[in-house]
């Protein structure tokens, strides 16, 4: 099997041939991909339905059994926000209500190729929805790990899929430390944080919105971040399409927090001191309420190199977020509703076209006031 390109970002040691540990077994570093994406047109395989027809940039060896759903090709619809036409990239219509498939996809191929038959993973709602559907569809055994918060209608969801569901009293970083405990006693975690193999699934965002808007790259891309692996993955795919001389330059990376749990804003804005006024707290937008970001640095270094920025909405704005996007026809979650005040905020620094990434699905929220 040929290599997979996938390092240890501390000691630059190579993803073992064997197993899927979720982070390096020597120095307990994270994994991610070495070198970019290779994005290559000629060898899309337009006989092949969702992000699969983008395989060639997955860096999976051929052997890998694709574990699907159908997940991918999303469309790209136009709107006005604020006196302005803008593109909505309707993620939420993916298999499980999310973009989270496009990930998911990925990582139950990569561990059902490697042998595994009973997994865990820690969610908030959405990755954990994601999963236990592409674990059920793999024929893995999974336990999800959530918050006692996280919204009813995702815990009915998981279960729909024949996944166990435990809760965990305490923050969501709580959630994640009980799942990092059980990881390290030797069961395979299927970390959408920790793993790197969804990103590339991720990246097909970008490869669609170029070919949505007549293989041309948008002017600015807002989107919701908590973990980040949303926008590497965005900015991964644009910057591949940018080295194979497809675009001239990438599209303004805008990423998203909920003020009240907004950590890489509060460090992109004001250091590392920033962090000291930065709170877990709680918030509608449990899709970014993520406190200790696994990829932090690197996502912010994303934002630099797009010449983009970070902004953080309250809660009352999350709220009139989903009103407006229904009132449109669009019905999100308030996670995916953060970019509509984002938009509000910064519309006249952003560059036309503008594209705002719609996550999740409202049907799988109940707003409580």
């Amino acid at each position: 099997m040929r290599s997979l390109g996938v390092v240890c970002t501390n000691c630059g040691r190579e993803y073992p041939e064997n197993g899927s540990p979720y982070r390096c077994l020597k120095c307990g570093g994270v994994y991610d991909f070495e070198g970019p994406i290779n994005f290559d047109p000629q060898k899309i395989n337009r006989y092949q339905g969702g992000i699969w027809k983008y395989r060639q940039t997955f860096n999976l060896p051929e052997e890998i059994e694709p574990i699907s759903l159908g997940e991918g090709d999303s469309p790209l619809l136009w709107s006005v926000a604020f006196n302005h036409e803008v593109a909505l990239k309707c993620e939420y219509l993916n298999p499980t209500g999310s973009y989270k498939d496009r990930g998911s996809s990925l990582i139950a191929s990569f561990i059902h190729s490697r042998k595994v038959g009973e997994c865990i993973e820690d969610s908030s709602g959405n990755a954990g929805a994601s999963i236990a559907a592409y674990a059920a569809r793999a024929g893995i055994k999974l336990g999800i790990y959530i918050p006692e918060t996280a919204s009813g209608i995702k815990r009915k969801q998981i279960e729909a899929y024949g996944a166990s569901l435990f809760s965990v009293k305490g923050t969501r970083s709580d959630v994640s430390a009980v799942a990092k405990q059980i990881a390290d006693s030797g069961m395979t975690y299927a970390s959408h944080a920790y793993l790197p193999f969804n990103i590339p699934g991720y990246a097909t965002i970008a490869y669609e919105i170029y070919e949505q808007l007549g293989n041309k790259a948008p002017g600015t891309v807002i989107l919701p971040v908590g973990q980040g692996g949303l926008l590497l993955g965005v900015s991964r795919g644009f910057d591949a399409i940018r080295k194979a001389g497809l675009i001239e330059k990438m599209p303004l990376l805008v990423g998203v927090q909920a003020r009240a749990c907004a950590p890489l804003w509060s460090l992109y804005n004001g250091g590392v001191d920033g962090l000291r006024f930065a709170t877990e707290g709680p918030t509608l937008a449990e899709g970014v309420k993520v406190w200790q970001p696994i990829r932090g640095d690197a996502v912010l270094k994303a934002i630099g190199s797009s010449r983009g920025w970070l902004i953080a909405i309250d809660e009352e704005d999350i709220v009139v977020g989903v009103d407006e996007f229904a009132r449109r026809g669009f019905h999100v979650e308030p996670t995916s509703a953060l970019v509509w005040s984002a938009l509000g905020q910064c519309l006249n620094e952003c560059a036309d076209p503008i594209v705002l990434i719609l996550t999740g699905s409202g049907l799988k929220h109940r707003i409580m006031l």
